[in-house]
């Protein structure tokens, strides 16, 4: 519920609950939590039903199975089994090479794979999250875990390459720390000089 003067409550939409004096006193709006993910998880288990038992095993043996590919070549934070995701670190690379986990994530574009999720957890100095799915054929398994041996020994000879990363696309590295603090949240065509007549 949202509370708002006489000047903004005639300019509410929607349901409307009056109080005694019969002026409104806002919009009313039930929520019923994010429906639409209720829907597509639904949708999920009634299309999969028996075989979620065998796609889930599936998921946590692809995820255990690139975690003891990887576990020399990068950091484990938590040495352990995992279950359908594992948090690596590229700490050692940084610490020895100067690469980041971001650099990283840029390379693995180079070998055609979408890069994972980079510094999470938190609590993981230069985290990466991997998280294969239950989809994910072995072969496209080993060619991720090829990448990032690959990308591991790159970093050690030629880290130029991975700081320079990703090569041969249209937009090379992007300047993160000027779009943190000074994001451009909507863009004024009739101001770019390229459409300027």
């Amino acid at each position: 519920m949202v509370a708002v003067n006489r000047v903004y409550a005639a300019r509410l939409a929607g349901m409307v609950v009056l109080g005694p004096d019969g002026e409104s006193i806002g919009r009313v709006r039930g929520f019923a939590g994010p429906f639409g993910v209720f829907v597509r998880s639904y949708a999920f288990m009634r299309a999969y039903g028996p075989d979620l038992r065998e796609m889930s095993d599936v998921a946590v043996l692809n995820a255990n199975y690139v975690l003891a590919r990887l576990r020399e070549a990068y950091d484990l934070p938590y040495d352990r089994l995992c279950m359908h995701e594992f948090v690596l670190s590229a700490r050692n690379l940084k610490r020895e090479h100067g690469i980041t986990a971001l650099d990283v994530a840029k390379r693995l574009m180079d070998y055609g794979i979408h890069p994972p999720t980079v510094y999470f957890p938190l609590v993981v100095p230069e985290a990466l999250m991997i998280e294969p799915t239950e989809t994910e054929p072995k072969e496209r398994l080993d060619h991720f875990v090829d990448s990032m041996l690959a990308i591991a020994r790159e970093a050690a000879e030629s880290p130029e390459v991975l700081k320079e990363a990703p090569h041969g696309r249209p937009v090379r590295r992007l300047d993160e720390v000027r779009a943190a603090k000074r994001p451009i949240l909507r863009y004024v065509f009739d101001e770019d000089p390229a459409l300027v007549d």
